[in-house]
């Protein structure tokens, strides 16, 4: 149960916080933009099986890679991608919490 709370806590948590704190002005669509982060999760349908409770996705499924999370990182560089970018690093960070339980 503390598990899937953090998990999905921090998926729509800490997007919620960074949105804001640090785009007040604008926080629901700097929200929106980062909750879009958890698309990236679609690369878990090339995996057999789709959905295994004791696997871990960093690492494992190609947007999970680290060659990706670089790329991610990269992406929070310009403004016009940090949404993206950010978004994209949150969800990275939830998988890693839910893989620290494991």
């Amino acid at each position: 149960m503390l598990q899937t709370f953090a998990h999905y806590g921090c998926h729509v948590l800490l997007p919620l916080i960074f949105a804001l704190v640090f785009f007040k002005s604008n926080w629901k669509y700097a929200f929106l933009i980062m909750i879009a982060g958890m698309l990236i999760d679609i690369d878990h349908l090339l995996a057999t099986p789709i959905f295994d409770s004791n696997r871990c996705s960093i690492g494992f499924h190609p947007l999970h890679s680290s060659f990706a999370i670089l790329f991610y990182i990269f992406l929070c560089i310009p403004k016009k991608s940090r949404l993206v970018g950010l978004g994209l690093l949150i969800h990275i960070i939830a998988d890693v919490v839910d893989c620290s339980f494991m």
